[in-house]
This record gives structure tokens, sequence and C-alpha cells, in this order.
């Protein structure tokens, strides 16, 4: 009997438990082990990947062999098939539990009424025809001593001896109050039983058994019914795990479709179709749909700004390319021209040569879209903006520029590139000097915060301020004057280089204000 009071008996009468398993015999002619691959690793190695990253390198083959939708309708099956599997094992354990406790408790009331019918008889048998279904119970005194068995049974069982039920050791413990009541199940005229033994009070022990058919039927019964419950959980769980796996990776597969679409069209005007629902209440593929149609614009843009830019560069390149032409074939003839013509033509082919350059550069540094990284050193604005000045007066003559400097200038110093930083204080001065009027003044003053650059031209107009720093942009007053529209986008992308913000206003009294913020020191 085990400690919970629901022992088996010996294995002669039909104690039922699990059936011993012992190693599987491999059958003559073989080791038992498995034969070494062909690939022998020799002495010293175990010829066998460690077990983690055999068990990784399975995962992630079987994650590549399988879609994104089938391992998450996997998954999803598996965890709900996992669930009703165990409903069902818990179902089929508690239903067994109670018919047999109910079996228990018709043999506990059998006893006590036996008991108190039979209290002044001996040993023996009482009743012995419980081998048929739905028989009173089989009812017999056990001694505690083999010696005061009854002489003459009544009946004798198969074997000869005087009790038909079972009697063992434990029995008779029970009856000289050693050990305490028990049950046990065994098997009766090849029928199932269950047997309760409980000391009586005439120091024997009263054992009681009826048939078990029933509980027996009705376990196998709750067993199939469960099975195909469970089975039929396992269907509904892949139904759902598909479609859960469909509803959910919906986002992915519209996305998915999209991409493809531009992948082979190369249009990134189609955008992803966003579900509709309130606003806070979206699902999780929501986001992601509106990300990915965010990127999808700021594709478009990059594209129709690299189209623009093409077509702006063909177009300003097209002036002057046609000048070089017509300059070089009127070269080709200068035995038909005066020297003071081949002079002329000589100098507008070198200045046009040199326009034609200068905006070549300009293209190539800007399509670079960022600022090449040498070694950053400190730079000194104040000693920059100097030098810049002074190399506008020479270049500008005819425009009288002026320096500013409060006396915190001198400690402006941030990390970037001298050459580049002075590149973006020429094109500042020179637009400031291009539309000044002959003789018109240009400021420039320097703080510990900002450099500004101020010309008293005739302005921006608050039409024309949103595209100053445009690629090839040119306002309407600008057209008839020299320039590819490319120097104030170059003098911003220096400046964002170096973190550093340019922008543009409106000067009060007329003419333009060019703001450079200095970068924050950390």
């Amino acid at each position: 009997m085990s400690d919970d009071g629901r022992a088996s008996g010996p294995p002669q009468f039909g104690a039922r438990g699990p059936a011993g398993t012992g190693p599987a015999d491999p059958g003559p002619g073989t080791t038992g082990r498995a034969p070494r691959g062909p690939a022998d690793p020799g002495p010293g190695t175990t010829g066998r990947a460690p077990r983690g990253r055999t068990d990784r390198r399975l995962g992630a083959r079987w994650r590549r062999r399988r879609p994104l939708r089938t391992r998450l309708a996997l998954a999803a099956t598996a965890a709900v098939a996992l669930v009703a599997v165990g409903i069902c094992t818990a179902a089929f354990f508690v239903i067994r539990f109670k018919l047999y406790q109910q079996l228990d408790q018709n043999l506990a009331q059998s006893a006590t009424l036996i008991g108190k019918e039979h209290a002044d008889e001996g040993p023996g048998v009482y009743t012995g025809e419980c081998r048929y279904l739905g028989a009173p119970a089989c009812v017999q005194n056990v001694p505690a001593d083999p010696a005061d068995d009854p002489a003459e049974p009544h009946p004798k069982n198969a074997d000869g001896q005087p009790y038909l039920l079972p009697v063992s050791q434990a029995t008779r413990q029970v009856a000289a109050r050693q050990r305490p009541a028990y049950y046990t199940n065994f098997t009766l005229d090849g029928h199932p039983a269950r047997m309760y033994t409980t000391p009586s009070r005439d120091g024997t022990a009263l054992q009681v058994a009826l048939r078990a058919d029933i509980a027996d039927r009705g376990v196998r019964q709750a067993a199939t019914l469960l099975a195909l419950v469970g089975g039929a959980g396992v269907l509904l769980a892949a139904a759902a795990g598909y479609w859960v796996s469909r509803t959910a990776l919906a986002p992915v597969t519209r996305l998915t479709a999209t991409a493809e679409r531009i992948a082979a069209t190369r249009d990134a005007r189609h955008p992803i179709e966003l579900p509709p629902g309130p606003e806070g209440r979206e699902d999780e593929g929501t986001p992601l749909a509106a990300t990915f149609n965010t990127m999808l614009g700021e594709l478009e843009q990059s594209v129709t700004a690299q189209r623009r830019l093409v077509a702006d560069a063909s177009h300003e390149l097209r002036t002057p390319l046609t000048a070089l032409r017509t300059n070089a074939e009127l070269l080709a003839r200068a035995d038909r021209l005066t020297p003071a013509q081949r002079d002329r033509a000589a100098q507008a082919l070198g200045r046009q040569l040199r326009e034609v350059s200068g905006m070549v550069n300009d293209l190539i540094e800007l399509a670079r879209d960022e600022e090449p990284q040498p070694l950053l050193e400190e730079v000194r604005m104040d000693a920059l903006v100097t030098h810049a000045v002074n190399a506008a007066r020479a270049h500008w003559p005819q425009v009288a520029f002026t320096l500013y400097a409060t006396d915190d200038a001198r400690a402006v110093t941030f990390p970037g590139v001298p050459a580049r930083v002075s590149r973006l204080l020429t094109n500042l001065l020179d637009n400031a000097a291009k539309f000044s009027p002959p003789d018109g003044p240009v400021e420039a003053t320097l703080t510990a915060r900002e450099l500004t650059v101020r010309d008293h031209g005739p302005g921006i107009s608050p039409a024309d301020l949103p595209y100053v720093f445009d690629r090839f942009y040119r306002a309407e007053s600008a057209r008839a004057l020299p320039g590819s529209g490319l120097g104030l986008a170059m003098a911003r992308q220096i400046a964002r280089a170096h973190h550093a913000d340019l922008t543009a206003e409106a000067a009060p009294g007329g003419g333009a204000l060019f703001r450079l913020t200095f970068p924050d020191r950390p």
C-alpha cells in the first residue's frame, strides 16, 4: 500500500500499474552503439559539435526553411494544443479519481454495515458472490496469525486456500493493527475488482470487494471522449493559428507587396493603405505601415530632388557650354580675326571655362550630401573671418566691406575644417557683394555666439525667403546677375556639417541679413 491510501496489491492479484520498461535489445550482431561515421575525428576529439551550437544551428536552419507565417501559425497551434492537451489530461485524472472515489465510498459503507452484522463471527468468508456484476460485496475476515485461519473454508478458491479474496502480508498487518486500512485492485475470475481492507473489532482484518468494471469502463470512455475532444481542439488550434498568423502578418504582406511593386516599377508613389479605425486604437501594424509610408515619402522626395538637380544642372550648364562652343569655333577661325577680337574671344573662353569648372565642382560637392570627414582641428573664427573679408575686398573693390568684432570674439573656436569654413564665409560675402549697389557697404559682425553678414541691396522678398538655400534657386531680381544659384546651398551644407545653423532674414531698413550661429561647445 502506498502512503496516500491508494496502494496496489501484490502482482499475483492483478494490481494495476505502469508496465516495466528496460533498455532496448539491439539484437544479435550489433554492439548497441551507433556506427561511427566515415569522417573519424581521431583520438582526442569527440567527433560531435557542442550541443548548444548544434541546437542553434538546427533552429536557425528550421527558421530559414519556414516562412514567418508558418512559424507563427505553428507556434500559436502548439501553444493552444498544449493548453488543450493539458486540460484534457487534468480532466481525465479528475474523472478517474471521482469514479474510484465513489467506488471506495461504497466499499467503506459496506464494510461498516457488514462489520456490525458479523461482529461476533470468527474468521472466514461471509459473502462470496461478488464475482458477478451487480452482486453484493464479497466479505471475509482474516486473522493476524495464519494458524487461526478456518479449518473448513467456505468455499475454497481456485488455489485451495481458505479465502476467496487475496490475503497478503499487508492483510495480516492490518489485522494486527500494524498498518492502517487500504484499498487495492486485483483480478477476480478474470474481471477487475477493488478491495477495501480495514481492521475489525475482534482483532481481524475485514476485507470487502466489489467488481470494478463500471469504474474501469467509465475511465476508458472518459479517456476516449477526452482524446477526441483534445484532437478536435488541436485541429481548431491549427485553424486559429493560421487565422492569427494571416491576420497578424497582413500589414507585413501589404508592405511586402508594396515593396515588390516599387522594386519592379521604381515608382514610390504607392503608399500602403492604412486600416480604418479611431485614432489611438490602432494595432501594431498601423505604425509599421505609417513608418513605411513616411519612408516612401522621403524616398519620393529624394528621387524628385535628384531629378530636379539633374534637370537644373543640365539647364544651367547649357548656356555656358553653348558660349564655350561658340568661342571655341570662333578661335578655330583665328586667321580671320583681328588681334583684339582674338584676345576678347580667348578671355571670354577662359572666363566661361572657370565658370563651368566652378559649377561642376560645386555640383560634385553638393551631390555628396555630406561633408568629408578629414582630421578636424580647432577653427578660430576671428582669423578666418578677417582673412575672408580681406579676400573679398580684393575681389570686390567697388564694395565697402566692414568688419565688427566684439571683445569676446577671439574666444570663438570649434572643431572643424578651416578650408570648408573659409568657403562658407567666402560664399556669404560674395553673395552680399553681388547684391550690393556700387560703393554700397557690406557689414560683417562677429560675436561669441554668431556671425552676421548684411548687405544694403534689394533684400529678400517673403515669397523667396523659404527657398534661398535651395540648389539653383534664383529670385526674379537675381536672374540677370552672375552666379549659378549654388553658393548659398553649399554654405548651408557646410554649416550643417559643422553642427552650425545658417539662416536668412530681411534686414531692418532694407537689404538681407545672413546669420551663422556657432555650435555649442560640450
